[in-house]
């Protein structure tokens, strides 16, 4: 009996708290079914945990289109959210709380499936390639280049320079 009348207390002084708010503007009749509803919201959050999970059953997402039509163009990937095309899905997953191993394992998708489209992919790849990504640095990179070192004359010790000024 004691949860129940703390339940109810705590019911009670939430109501009263809304009410003396100067911004809540409200008839009498408003407050037993807004007392009520508090003393239900109160009563919820009391429950065991286990209790409110075992009653959600697990969603069944249904994809808007097909794996196959999804990547049936180079240009685009067609979401299996909400069957838009998209040339990579990346930022269309983080809007919709999603990272791409969640997207996949939603719609039991394959771990090699694609996030960005191929034409996309190509498109930044050679631009990638001109302007010098990917490339190695240092001699094995281009072997007719010629060494940092053969390049740069030799210069004489100090002594050698401060006798060649005089």
């Amino acid at each position: 009996m004691t949860t129940e009348t703390n339940t109810v207390e705590l019911a009670t002084e939430l109501t009263i708290a809304w009410l003396g708010n100067p911004n809540t503007r409200t008839s009498a009749d408003d407050v037993p079914a807004f007392l009520k509803s508090m003393y239900e919201a109160v009563t919820s959050l009391r429950s065991d945990p286990g209790e409110v999970a075992s009653n959600e059953d697990p969603a069944e997402y249904i994809p808007a289109v097909s794996v196959r039509k999804s990547l049936a163009s180079r240009d685009h990937i067609i979401s299996m959210i909400d069957g838009k095309p998209y040339k990579t899905l990346r930022r269309h997953l983080a809007t919709n709380g999603l990272t791409p191993e969640e997207y996949r394992a939603r719609y039991n998708l394959k771990p090699d499936y694609p996030m960005v489209a191929e034409a996309y992919s190509e498109s930044r790849r050679a631009m990638a390639h001109k302007i010098g990504l990917g490339r190695k640095t240092g001699a094995g990179a281009n072997a007719s280049a010629p060494a940092p070192d053969a390049a740069k004359p030799k210069r004489a010790s100090k002594a050698a320079a401060a006798a060649d000024a005089e």
